[in-house]
């Protein structure tokens, strides 16, 4: 699959945010317009710009994703203080041999079927834009700078970085 952006470096950048991250948030429109999240395991693959879960057909997120494929995608680092948004389209795929390539046994926990599982799909996320923020220094260094623009009520700017891709 090609990637379906034009910016090589923003996918990088996504990249590198999302390493090693391996729960995220997925937020879909449910069928009364509401958002719903649940955590989601990602699949290891090389971002290309597209994130990779495995799911049940059979699934109400995957009802959410036919009726409206506009979803959300939120990952977390834990200790480092990074925090990532991917808004993108979400697709439903069935092709046997991608999910044969993504699947790992670990899965099995909640797929017990495995492969031979009649109602395991894939939903594809393909991203459109990514929003993060981080704080390199930590929590401290976080904590040190609110307590600095409390003290001068000057805008806390050196207390980590946030940036929006577009892809």
């Amino acid at each position: 699959m090609q990637p379906h952006t034009t910016n090589p470096e923003h996918i990088k950048k996504l990249a590198d945010k999302i390493k090693g991250i391996r729960i995220a948030m997925l937020t879909t429109v449910d069928q009364d317009g509401r958002l719903v999240s649940r955590p989601m395991g990602t699949q290891e693959a090389e971002f290309d710009g597209t994130l990779w879960f495995f799911t049940q057909a059979s699934s109400p997120k995957v009802d959410d994703v036919q009726q409206e494929q506009q979803v959300n995608v939120s990952y977390s680092k834990p200790g480092s203080d990074t925090f990532v948004s991917v808004s993108g389209t979400a697709h439903i795929v069935r092709d046997k041999a991608k999910i044969k390539d993504l699947w790992n046994p670990a899965l099995k926990a909640w797929f017990p079927k495995g492969l031979e599982d009649p109602d395991l799909a894939l939903m594809r996320v393909d991203a459109t834009q990514a929003e993060y923020w981080d704080a390199p220094g930590g929590p401290v260094v976080t904590l040190v700078g609110l307590a600095k623009s409390l003290i001068t009520h000057q805008p806390a700017n050196d207390i980590g970085t946030d940036e929006k891709l577009t892809f």
